[in-house]
């Protein structure tokens, strides 16, 4: 069925800038004593806030600097800044919404200025609408469900009327917790965990219209 309207996760969904983030904190742990791969970093320290993964970083033996997640953030935002590329096929799904006059928002835990920087690059803000909502603003980051029961109230649409768009079983349970029905992209071998937390599961974005019923 398709639905009344779409609420994205941003960060591996929107843009493409998930695999330089692990990147990134693959150098900063073995930085400050804790050497981990990508997968590890995929499956054992994202999915909520950067606090969240300081805090399970410390605790598999990283010494990060108390003001670590300040820091990191400033180098993060000047990195994605330089360049971070757009998911492919993610601009033919905003259209099919377009065309068919479905309201969409985006739900991330990333921060307001994150999305700042790697949606403005794009140019994609105006076609949001203002519907960019951040769980660490709200203070309820994914996997509250709160974060995507405000998206729904801000687009006017009843949480089971939306779709979720995740690609992290994080938050593909905070879209369960919400109620709301969730598609998982599943872009980085991570669809077992997608489906445990309720996904359904799809691999390519050009597929998602069809899939919407668009």
């Amino acid at each position: 069925m398709t639905p009344k309207a779409v609420i994205f996760d941003c960060d591996g969904v929107i843009v493409d800038s998930e695999m330089m983030t692990f990147d990134i904190l693959v150098t900063e742990f073995a930085a400050h004593g804790l050497q981990v791969t990508r997968d590890d970093v995929a499956h054992d320290f994202v999915g909520g806030t950067m606090a969240d993964v300081a805090v399970r970083a410390r605790a598999a033996g990283a010494r990060l600097p108390d003001d670590w997640v300040e820091d990191f953030y400033d180098r993060l935002y000047a990195i994605l800044a330089q360049g971070v590329p757009l998911v492919a096929g993610i601009t033919s799904v905003l259209d099919a919404l377009d065309q068919a006059g479905i309201p969409y928002a985006i739900g991330s835990n990333g921060s307001d200025h994150k999305m700042q920087v790697t949606l403005g690059q794009h140019g994609l803000l105006p076609r949001f609408r203002g519907h960019l909502y951040s769980g660490q603003t709200l203070g309820r980051p994914k996997p509250a469900p709160d974060l995507y029961l405000h998206a729904a109230r801000q687009l006017g649409v009843a949480p089971q009327d939306c779709v979720v768009i995740e690609d992290s079983p994080t938050g593909a349970r905070a879209a369960r917790a919400a109620g709301i029905p969730c598609w998982g992209y599943d872009a980085h071998g991570d669809g077992d965990r997608l489906k445990a937390a309720g996904a359904r599961l799809f691999h390519d974005m050009h597929d998602l219209p069809g899939l919407l019923g668009l």
